[in-house]
C-alpha cells in the first residue's frame, strides 16, 4: 500500500471568495547578522523595514550600453517576437516583454551571475540561489501599459507553487528612469502583510494576466487602505541604477505617455531551500519560462 505525498502546508491562502490580509510568516532578511556580503549593514536594515533597496549605480555606463544594445538587438529580432517567450503590448503591437532572457542570453546570464547582483541576492536570502524568473521590459514612449498593484508572491504562491516569502527581485534600468515616464511605485512595509486576493484563477491565466491583469488584483478599497497605511515610493534614477525589493512588497507602475522610453531588466532570485511545489491556487503550472523548475544554482 502507498500513500500520497504530503501536502506542503499553505500559509498564505489567496483566490477565495474574499480578500483576507495575513500578517507575514516569514523572515525578511535570512541571513545571520553580520553575515558577508556587498550590501551593508544599514543598507540591510533598511530593505528588512522597508522592503526594498534603491542603489544609484549598480553597473557602469558602459555595461549600460553593452546591455541595451543586446535587449535592442532581442526585440528587433522577428523570430523572437514569434517566440512564446515574448508579451506583445495590446495597443502597440510592440514586444513588451521577453522572458527566460538568461537562457537565451549570454550576455543576461553573466549579468544573473555578475557578484554585484547574485551576491546581494544570497545574502539577503541567506541560501544560494537560482533564478525563478528573468525578463527584460520595454515600455516605449507614448502610451506603453503599466503594471497594476500587486504583490509578485501572491502570483508566484498561487501559480507557480513558491511556499514561502524567500524570494528577492531586482530591476536594474537601462534606460533613465524620471518621475514621469511609468516608472516602479512600491508601498514601503507593505511586503510585511500578505493580501490573499479573491477569485478563482482561470486556467492559463498567464496567457491573459501578462498583458492585462485579472485574476490575483487587490480590491480599491484595500489599496486605499494600504497607500493610507504605507504611503508610495516612486523610483527615479540614471540608467545603471538598480532597485532590489521584497516578493511581497505591493508595488506597480504607471503607463508612459511621455516621449522618453523606459527599458530595464528584471531577474527574481529564489532560495533553493524553497524550490517550487504544486501550485497553490490555479488548476495547471504556469510554463518554466515564467516560472522555473530548473532549480540549478547560480554560479
Amino acid at each position: 500500500m502507498t500513500t500520497a505525498p504530503e501536502r506542503t502546508a499553505d500559509l498564505y491562502p489567496t483566490r477565495g471568495t474574499e480578500e483576507v490580509l495575513i500578517e507575514r510568516k516569514d523572515p525578511v532578511v535570512w541571513s545571520e547578522p553580520g553575515a558577508p556580503g556587498p550590501i551593508a549593514a544599514d543598507d540591510l536594515a533598511g530593505f528588512e523595514r522597508d522592503g526594498f533597496l534603491a542603489i544609484d549605480q549598480l553597473i557602469t555606463p558602459e555595461e549600460v550600453s553593452v546591455y541595451h544594445a543586446e535587449l535592442e538587438r532581442l526585440i528587433g529580432d522577428p523570430a523572437m517576437r514569434e517566440n512564446e517567450r515574448s508579451i506583445v503590448e495590446p495597443r502597440s503591437q510592440e514586444i513588451r516583454s521577453i522572458f527566460e532572457v538568461h537562457k537565451i542570453s549570454e550576455l543576461f546570464a553573466k549579468l544573473a551571475a555578475d557578484p554585484r547582483v547574485v551576491g546581494r541576492a544570497r545574502q539577503i536570502l541567506g541560501s544560494d540561489v537560482y533564478v525563478h524568473q528573468s525578463r527584460i521590459n520595454v515600455k516605449p514612449g507614448f502610451g506603453a501599459s503599466g503594471f497594476y498593484w500587486h504583490s509578485d508572491f501572491e502570483t508566484w504562491h498561487a501559480e507557480d507553487g513558491l511556499a514561502n516569502m524567500r524570494t528577492v527581485s531586482v530591476s536594474i534600468a537601462l534606460t533613465k528612469n524620471h518621475d514621469t515616464n511609468g516608472g516602479l511605485m512600491i508601498m514601503p512595509g507593505s511586503h510585511r502583510t500578505f493580501l490573499g486576493c479573491a477569485g478563482a484563477t482561470p486556467k492559463d491565466n498567464y496567457k491573459r494576466s501578462l498583458q492585462m491583469q485579472d485574476a490575483g488584483i487587490p480590491s480599491d478599497g484595500t489599496l486605499t487602505s494600504l497607500a493610507s497605511d504605507y504611503g508610495i515610493r516612486l523610483f527615479t534614477g540614471e540608467a545603471g541604477s538598480a532597485t532590489w525589493f521584497d516578493c511581497n512588497a505591493m508595488h506597480g507602475s504607471g503607463d508612459n505617455i511621455t516621449p522618453f522610453p523606459r527599458s530595464n531588466v528584471f531577474i527574481v532570485f529564489n532560495s533553493v531551500e524553497n524550490t517550487a511545489v504544486e501550485p497553490f491556487a490555479a488548476p495547471i503550472r504556469r510554463p518554466e519560462y515564467i516560472g522555473a523548475r530548473d532549480f540549478t544554482p547560480v554560479k
